[in-house]
């Protein structure tokens, strides 16, 4: 545990602390944030002190990236929540501008310092230790995934950082480097054990004891780990970040039940019904939309930002001793289609279908046939066979009944041959319109 004082507070002092932080924030906001001041006037709070505790945070509107974005001027592409004097700004990274324009995300010297400590604690938790090898395969040069590769010096890691796409050279720097860890996107990891097999390489007697995923949901689905920790040999952790609020905020510890908040006292998290915005509680069990406020950051802080990743939540104390709440990433709620008011997540699709392991490979693809989030049943899914297997009768009717069992949905299941769906050495895309 890189900070034990701190990841096994009591969480009511926590709460506590996290309080007066919040407090010092809003009224930062309200002083520097021009979008702030008139978003929470507009919403009928006209200070600070109107605008109450923690306790009352789910009175106040929430954020949208979208309302940042319309704030975007040539002369502050940043947006109207900047707060930040340009002589005050020591990095600014961006966004990979998949669904639009890439977002600006500027840090002061002591927010860069935060997200650091924050992804330092995340990746700790998974039991890598100073004076290891790791093995990181992230071109995260212009964008805020930077900013966790410094947490593995943080944590005194030699780090050997390969980038996205050389698998020759990772495989390389695995046999002849021997690091104890790795750190991949899930699609990678599977990815490299398809290569390393391919290439006749031993992955699973490689030096390689800790994988740690991260950058997309996956790893935490019972299923796909234990395809991964199958073909790695070792044990398979995640961690989670937002890019807009900081990366690495969360990460799994050894127990793999759920990642846990490495970011306390930097941010506070919060459940929502993706539906209506209204706020849930926090539970065992619970499940909803994240949204995470800033607490301690000076450049272009957010307050209720909605993240879009739906999450399940456990915050009873961790065996390991950690008090911060867990969550696990069921799916992006951008990505998830509704079919006959049934929510389907592509992931859950995938881990349903991971359960036909080794009969399919793992890999699945949701086409829908329309445009947008409403789908008419069947909802079509390509799901791959195992190398060298073929169709066995029955199957493709045995998984879509599975599907129908466990995620309350009719789906037209198409078993197509190994090889036949894409893989990356990034991301995966589990749906094609």
């Amino acid at each position: 545990m890189l900070a034990p004082e701190v990841e096994t507070r009591p969480w009511a002092e926590q709460h506590a602390l996290d309080g007066e932080r919040y407090r010092a924030q809003l009224a930062y906001l309200f002083e520097r944030s021009t979008f702030y001041r008139e978003k929470l006037g507009s919403a009928g709070f006209a200070s600070a002190a109107a605008a109450g505790g923690l306790g009352d945070i789910a009175r106040l509107p929430l954020t949208e990236k979208r309302e940042i974005r319309a704030t975007c001027t040539p002369d502050n592409p940043v947006g109207a929540h900047l707060c930040a004097s340009p002589s005050e700004i020591v990095r600014i990274y961006s966004t990979s501008g998949t669904t639009g324009a890439p977002s600006y995300v500027p840090l002061t010297a002591e927010d860069l310092d935060n997200w650091v400590t924050a992804s330092a604690r995340s990746y700790a938790a998974s039991g890598v230790t100073g004076g290891q090898r790791i093995v990181s395969t992230y071109n995260a040069g212009p964008f805020v995934a930077g900013a966790a590769l410094a947490a593995f010096d943080r944590i005194g890691l030699c780090h050997v950082p390969v980038g996205t796409g050389n698998t020759e050279r990772l495989l390389r720097a695995i046999e002849l480097l021997r690091p104890e860890a790795a750190v991949l996107t899930p699609s990678y990891a599977a990815y490299v054990v398809e290569a390393a097999a391919e290439r006749g390489v031993d992955l699973r007697g490689s030096s390689v004891e800790r994988v740690l995923v991260a950058g997309e949901p996956g790893g935490g689905e019972p299923a796909f780990r234990a395809k991964l920790e199958e073909g790695w040999g070792a044990r398979v952790t995640e961690a989670m970040g937002i890019g807009d609020i900081g990366v690495s905020l969360w990460g799994e510890c050894e127990e793999q039940n759920g990642m846990h908040l490495g970011a306390r006292g930097f941010v506070h998290a919060e459940l929502i019904d993706p539906e209506t915005g209204v706020a849930l509680e926090l539970h065992d069990g619970a499940t909803g939309e994240l949204v995470l406020t800033h607490l301690r950051h000076r450049a272009a802080p957010l307050l209720r930002f909605r993240t879009r990743d739906h999450v399940e939540v456990w915050t009873t104390t961790c065996s390991c001793g950690r008090t911060a709440p867990r969550v696990r990433c069921v799916g992006r709620t951008d990505d998830m289609l509704i079919v006959r008011g049934v929510n389907v997540f592509p992931s859950a699709v995938r881990e349903v279908v991971g359960a036909f392991v080794p009969v399919v490979s793992g890999h699945i693809l949701v086409k829908p046939r329309a445009a947008g989030v409403k789908q008419e049943p069947p909802l079509p899914v390509a799901v791959e066979l195992a190398q060298g297997a073929a169709p066995e009768a029955g199957l493709a009717e045995a998984i879509r009944e599975r599907l129908r069992d466990v995620l309350v949905v009719q789906t037209r299941v198409e078993l197509v041959p190994f090889g036949g769906l894409r893989r990356s050495e990034y991301k995966s895309k589990l749906v094609e319109h």
